[in-house]
């Protein structure tokens, strides 16, 4: 059978420019069997307060009460009605979660979430961020961008460089910033940071139409057709260097716990929030920080925050159960899943790597760098890193595998 075509644009929305890149958006909600879903891009995560509670009601009332933390930090809602599109964006818009109803999609922005908040780091790429967003929004040309194009700012830390961003910003030691695109590694003012990094994708946007081959990612372009970068970032005003590649090691994500001396970290268990555990989080704090390991920082939260967050069911230390396991939608709400592996996912041991559980070989949402994957290949059988394991035996196999990591 062919392909199912991407749904139509919504009113406003530019009409998708490349292979059917149906990914969802606030205003494109997807079809799936628990309901419409919709992805909401929150560049570097971040949550006023008051934007925090008009996402939990509108889980509440249009949705199934949830709020799912996606791994670049996005919010999504799942089983919202047929007809409640006009509602949400209402809501959205009104809260400032919608600054452009043309470029919603493309807002895909990954920043250092503790940047700023504990002493470590060399710039602060939540600022980045801002700034990159404000001239993403500012730009027509970047709406014909993919939804899966992503940016990614590191602080110099480390933990959010190995992302896989097809623009990737790190803040350096002597206060200049390293930008990397896969096929070429420059160094730049601060200050130039937001504009080198728009230059850029406008620069593989050329690319891509020169190609006519509607890759969504740089990486996806024929060979011999690497996008000009020097050039554009010469052509925007910026004094950009060639220098090798990054040699950045990679970090860790933050322990659950306080995060400097005026921030909490926590994680989301299997990456969903319910409506009052938003609030909780919310309640206190100067702004919210979705983080791309299915949490949030919460900044301006005193400790003493902790229990009541670990009372609505927020993992909110290391040693607890739940730390570092993921998984997919699976059954019922995914029609492509064999399994309902949120429910096994439950059942998951504690250990040292991160685990993922996905219902079927497209394995969606899956980590970075070290992990344990665990695939459905039916109700009744995993696959553990290849190799099958009977359902009845996965607690103990996922057990023993958070030791034998894969990579990606």
């Amino acid at each position: 059978m062919p392909p199912t075509p991407p749904p139509p644009p919504e009113p406003g929305e530019p009409r998708i420019r490349d292979r059917g890149d149906a990914c969802p958006g606030a205003l494109r909600l997807h079809p799936a069997d628990d309901g419409r879903l919709a992805r909401l891009r929150l560049p570097a995560g971040r949550l006023t307060p008051r934007q925090a509670e008009v996402l939990a009601g509108a889980a509440e009332s249009l949705g199934d009460g949830r709020i799912s933390v996606t791994s670049r930090g996005n919010a999504e809602l799942r089983g919202l009605g047929e007809g409640c599109g006009a509602e949400l964006a209402a809501l959205l818009g009104a809260a400032g979660l919608l600054p452009s109803p043309t470029h919603e999609r493309v807002r895909n922005i990954v920043a250092s979430p503790a940047a700023g908040l504990d002493g470590l780091g060399h710039g602060d790429a939540q600022l980045w961020a801002r700034a990159l967003d404000a001239a993403l929004c500012a730009e027509p040309r970047a709406a014909a961008l993919s939804g899966r194009f992503l940016f990614v700012l590191d602080d110099g830390r480390g933990d959010v460089a190995g992302l896989g961003g097809d623009v990737t910003l790190v803040a350096a030691p002597d206060g200049a910033v390293l930008l990397e695109t896969g096929s070429g590694t420059f160094r730049l003012p601060a200050a130039d940071a937001a504009g080198a990094a728009l230059a850029c994708a406008l620069a593989f946007l050329d690319a891509a139409e020169a190609t006519g081959t509607g890759a969504w990612r740089p990486r996806e372009l024929p060979a011999g057709h690497v996008p000009e970068w020097a050039g554009a970032l010469a052509r925007a005003g910026i004094a950009a260097e060639p220098v090798p590649p990054l040699s950045l090691p990679p970090a860790p994500p933050p322990a659950p716990g306080p995060l400097g001396d005026r921030a909490l970290h926590v994680l989301a268990p299997l990456g969903r929030l319910t409506a009052d555990g938003l609030r909780a989080l919310a309640d206190g704090a100067d702004e919210l920080r979705l983080t791309p390991w299915r949490g949030a920082v919460a900044v301006g939260a005193a400790p003493a925050r902790l229990p009541v967050l670990a009372a609505h069911g927020l993992i909110t230390d290391p040693a607890a159960p739940g730390t570092g396991v993921t998984a997919c939608t699976g059954l019922p709400g995914c029609a492509k899943s064999l399994a309902d592996v949120r429910a096994d996912a439950r059942t998951a041991p504690p250990g040292p790597l991160p685990v993922h559980f996905s219902g079927c070989a497209r394995r969606c949402g899956h980590p970075h760098g070290t992990w344990v994957e665990v695939t459905a290949r039916d109700s009744a059988t995993y696959l553990l890193d290849g190799v099958p394991v009977p359902r009845t035996a996965l607690a103990e196999a996922v057990a023993a595998a958070r030791t034998t990591p894969m990579e990606s």
